[in-house]
Order: structure tokens, then C-alpha cells, then sequence
């Protein structure tokens, strides 16, 4: 008894396919890799920015009696605030310099941020009755790194926050 088998060609057709579907997994898993290599960038820019904005924050809330001596601080410019706001001139200085790469720690937060600037405006808030609160508004903005796209994109963080003497 002779066995004919008709099915020639399929096992050679199957492996073709299979190594098709294969690749095409192997390629998307690559284009997924490079997308998580640049949102990581871009969490990682953001989670430094946010950070410098929040010590700026928590300066000026501890300094809350003070509170109107930081309006209009911007690290672009030098830190020039009255006699004796020793504290918010402090603030300022050290502030100005986190910016500039130079971290008192000697390592630098803003390393990886281009073009960093920070700028404070101090507004008061009306209430009737006057409370005496200020709106502090800390806005950070850099350049964010340019990871495959045409052209690096102007970046913002701003944290917005009421501040009420003690």
C-alpha cells in the first residue's frame, strides 16, 4: 500500500508566514521601545521642574510674613531685593543658582533642563474682610529636549497657590 500525500509545500508556506508575523511583532515592539525612551525624557523634565517650583513654594511658605518681598523674583535676573529681607534674598540667590546648574549640593537638579527659567509673581488676594492673603504664582519654563521630533518644544510648569500670614 502506497501513501500519496497531497500537502507538499504547506510546512515551507507556514514558516514563511509565521517569520512574517514574527517580524512585524519584533518591529512594533522596537517603535513601542523608542516611545517609552521619549515620554520617560519628557516625565523625567517635568518631574524637575515641578520639584524646583515646589522648593520655591515651600520657601516662600515658610517665609509667609514676607510673603510680598518675592514678587517678581526671575532667575534671568539678579536677585536684588531690600535690605532687610535677608531671607527672601537668600531664597532668591540660592534659587538663582539651582537654575543655573550650580545646586548647592554640587549636583544639579536642572541638568537636563535647556534654557531653565523660573519667575514668582506675588499678587494679594481681596476679600472683604481683608485677610491679607497673596495668590504666589511660580511658573518654570524650559526648552524641552528634542527626542526624534523636527524641533525641541517650548516647556511649562506653573504651580499656583494662596499664602496667608501666620
Amino acid at each position: 500500500m502506497k501513501i500519496v500525500r497531497t500537502e507538499s509545500g504547506f510546512t515551507l508556506l507556514e514558516g514563511m508566514i509565521a517569520t512574517v508575523i514574527l517580524s512585524v511583532g519584533v518591529i512594533a515592539m522596537g517603535a513601542m521601545q523608542g516611545i517609552a525612551i521619549t515620554r520617560n525624557v519628557d516625565s523625567t523634565e517635568l518631574t524637575l521642574a515641578t520639584n524646583m517650583a515646589s522648593e520655591m513654594l515651600e520657601r516662600i511658605q515658610y517665609n509667609r510674613r514676607n510673603v510680598t518681598a518675592y514678587a517678581g523674583i526671575d532667575t534671568n535676573n539678579p536677585c536684588v531685593l531690600p535690605a532687610i529681607q535677608t531671607m527672601a534674598q537668600g531664597d532668591c540667590v540660592q534659587w538663582q543658582a539651582m537654575m543655573a546648574n550650580q545646586g548647592a549640593s554640587g549636583i544639579s537638579q536642572a541638568s537636563m533642563l535647556t534654557g531653565v527659567r523660573g519667575v514668582v509673581t506675588v499678587n494679594p488676594v481681596v476679600t472683604v474682610p481683608p485677610l491679607n492673603q497673596s495668590r504666589v504664582n511660580v511658573v518654570i519654563t524650559w526648552t524641552g529636549r528634542n527626542m526624534g521630533t523636527t524641533a525641541a518644544a517650548p516647556r511649562r510648569v506653573m504651580l499656583d497657590t494662596t499664602i496667608a500670614p501666620e
